[in-house]
């Protein structure tokens, strides 16, 4: 309640930035502590028989250092601009700390020449910023070059996130090597090189990309980011075994010493990690739970052909979900893992192309039981929100969206069993109890016709119905009933028109049903458009979820050379007659 005097304004301003950098050191972002520093400005001006009430933090700022001109307080006023600075860019105000800096540094003095000529301006001005000097007889907790210091790696690693987050890559490199030769501790300097190796990667820079997550790894090994972001760029290049390598590294390591909270800087309350905190570098150095590198081990196995490796990882990855996988891992769209029905799928074929035939209709048995109660549940729903009082339809396409999923999956799980029963020469059963009843089932929910094929849901559908249709025809034609074979791939026609396999059994059973006139013209049809790309949709090319992929292979037909030759020698001889 003291009265503003100039004699003790220095020490007063001392005293509050000292406890000031307690404030905001102890905080998680350096957010806290601008009130005081307004209020010391204030203090100032009330020295000086001015006022400033009124005035926005910014004009306080202005009016201060244009109009305080006393000798003794340039060194506190500095001081606490440091402060403001540091406020401001934990804030992410960059705009108001550069008009700041541009009073510190006297940049009408200075000119433009700092910055002219494509610099950036900001680290132009911090570069420039000419720090009074500090007296010995009022000690500092942390001094205003060291700040200075801080301010300078901050506002670089600052403006390169905001341009990676842009898009700018090059820009964004540029700043972000200049953090990287600032001042900072081990561990902000790894999140740095770590940063710029997902912008080298960015710009199709892959080995410049490792180079750089290599290094984060040397200066902090506990950068795990780093190493979840190596497998990444192994997977771009095609080294599935790097690639392996470096997951399998994650894991251990995620196991062993799980990520701890950040610890603090033995030296300095103000830190550039308590400045830098943008959302795009919580997404760059997010850690991964062990369960999400568990899953993408068993995923790129099973994607790469590696089926017992496979297995093992899908095997460890359900037994994780008895120990609440669910409250572990983040439902905010950052997670690797796809929705649980889906992982269990993917369990069910890589189990099948091992041979292990009763695990995985056991598998595919536990996704049809759970989803026939869901797809109840989320049809009530979905006639509750088709009633007049109702009136959002974009929570009407949510539930519709969710129905059509527990639709894919339940047919999805009748599709492998029925896989499996023909493997294991059961065809009765397969078109009896599995193939039959996915046939039997409404697989497009209420209000979604099949030619609604604009949502994936409804073209994952499509292809279940498509693979359904020709597997039981396979069926039958296994069993020699080859018109009911006939019947079977013509509707798959119908579902999915010129898809290959289905075409090409057809032939098959026109050929069988000695109806060669009818094949040979199919066939000489089918030669004239090549096959597709396995693994995707017809049209836009969307690649089919993982969990189909095996059985897309296990449709294709397998004696095309045959038939061909078969149909070129009777088309041959009846143009000889």
């Amino acid at each position: 309640g003291l009265p503003a005097a100039l004699p003790t304004l220095p020490l007063e301003l001392t005293v509050l930035y000292n406890s000031l950098l307690f404030t905001m050191g102890a905080s998680d972002t350096a957010m806290e502590g601008e009130e005081g520093i307004r209020q010391g400005l204030l203090r100032v001006l009330e020295a000086c028989g001015a006022c400033g009430q009124d005035l926005s933090t910014e004009e306080l700022w202005q009016k201060v250092l244009l109009e305080v001109t006393v000798a003794e307080l340039q060194a506190p006023l500095h001081q606490l601009g440091a402060l403001q600075a540091a406020w401001w860019l934990s804030a992410g105000r960059l705009g108001s700390t550069t008009g700041l800096l541009r009073l510190l540094s006297n940049a009408e003095a200075l000119g433009k020449a700092h910055w002219s000529k494509g610099k950036n301006e900001l680290l132009s001005l911090l570069k420039a910023w000419q720090l009074p000097a500090e007296g010995d007889s009022l000690p500092l907790v942390q001094s205003t070059r060291d700040l200075k210091e801080i301010l300078c790696t901050s506002a670089a690693f600052l403006q390169g996130l905001q341009e990676f987050e842009a898009g700018n890559f090059p820009s964004a490199l540029s700043l972000l090597q200049e953090a990287a030769g600032g001042f900072c501790s081990k561990k902000v300097l790894a999140q740095i090189y770590t940063c710029l190796g997902c912008c080298a990667q960015r710009m199709g820079k892959p080995q410049t990309a490792l180079q750089h997550l290599k290094r984060a790894l040397q200066v902090d090994f506990q950068c795990l980011p780093a190493l979840s972001h190596v497998a990444a760029v192994y997977h771009e290049l095609g080294d599935t075994d790097v690639e392996l390598q470096a997951l399998a590294l994650l894991y251990e390591a995620l196991e062993k010493n799980p990520p701890a909270a950040a610890s603090s800087s033995p030296y300095f309350l103000i830190r550039t990690e308590l400045l830098v905190h943008t959302p795009v570098l919580a997404s760059l150095l997010r850690h991964r739970h062990p369960s999400e590198v568990k899953y993408l081990l068993a995923q790129r196995c099973l994607q790469d052909g590696r089926v017992a490796d496979a297995v093992e990882h899908y095997l460890d990855f359900l037994a994780l979900l008895q120990e609440g996988l669910q409250q572990q891992v983040p439902l905010d769209g950052s997670s690797a893992l796809p929705r649980i029905p889906e992982v269990f799928l993917e369990a069910a074929s890589a189990l099948e192309q091992a041979g292990r035939y009763q695990d995985a209709i056991t598998v595919c048995e536990e996704v049809i039981s759970r989803t026939t109660g869901l797809i109840s549940q989320v049809l009530n729903v979905e006639e509750r929100l088709e009633q007049p009082e109702c009136p959002s339809p974009q929570a009407g396409l949510a539930q519709k969206k969710e129905s059509l999923c527990c639709l894919a999956w339940r047919a999805a799980g009748y599709l492998h069993q029925g896989w499996v029963w023909g493997k294991l020469g059961k065809s009765k059963e397969a078109v009896t109890q599995c193939l039959g009843e996915l046939l039997r089932v409404q697989l497009y929910g209420p209000g979604v016709e099949p030619t609604e094929n604009l949502l994936p849901e409804v073209e994952v559908l499509q292809k279940i119905r498509l693979l359904a249709l020709i597997g039981r025809g396979m069926q039958f034609l296994e069993l020699g009933r080859h018109e009911k074979a006939l019947l079977d791939f013509q509707y798959g026609l119908q579902v999915s028109p010129g898809d290959p396999a289905a075409a090409s059994y057809l032939v098959q059973a026109l050929w069988n049903l000695d109806r060669k006139q009818e094949a040979a013209a199919q066939w000489q049809k089918l030669s004239q458009n090549p096959p597709k790309e396995d693994g995707q949709q017809e049209g836009e090319g969307r690649p089919v979820p993982l969990y189909l992929v095996s059985c897309l292979k296990q449709a294709m037909f397998p004696h095309s050379d045959d038939l061909g030759r078969s149909i070129r020698d009777y088309l041959g001889s009846a143009s000889q007659d």
